[in-house]
């Protein structure tokens, strides 16, 4: 089996006075409409990078992060899904496979 890991340890690297400041958090999300979900992966793409089709990554301070989580619920119907990870302390991300960060969301329409 041939398999690439790749060490993803940037966002953990946080000096002790800084780890109140600032957080690590991930978003994943399942949005039906393909024009709501290109609007969330958009403004998602303002606070941080996309690492996935429907995941980001972003290092942000409480302001921020109290900013995108006022912000989600006017992005999405109750019929979306959503989750926030933050994520406290030192760590470490494994990854398995390609590596490389997504600008762009594909849609194929049938």
């Amino acid at each position: 089996m041939n398999q690439s890991r790749y060490d993803e340890e940037y966002y953990f690297q946080i000096s002790d006075d800084l780890e109140n400041d600032k957080m690590f958090i991930l978003v994943i999300y399942d949005i039906v409409d393909n024009k709501r979900r290109l609007k969330f992966a958009k403004t998602l793409s303002g606070y941080g990078k996309r690492v996935q089709k429907s995941a980001f990554e972003a290092l942000l301070t409480r302001q921020k992060y109290e900013k995108l989580v006022r912000e989600i619920p006017k992005l999405i119907d109750p019929e979306d899904s959503v989750r926030l990870y933050k994520i406290h302390g030192k760590g470490q991300v494994l990854n398995w496979g390609s590596a490389e960060v997504l600008d762009e969301e594909e849609i194929i329409i049938v």
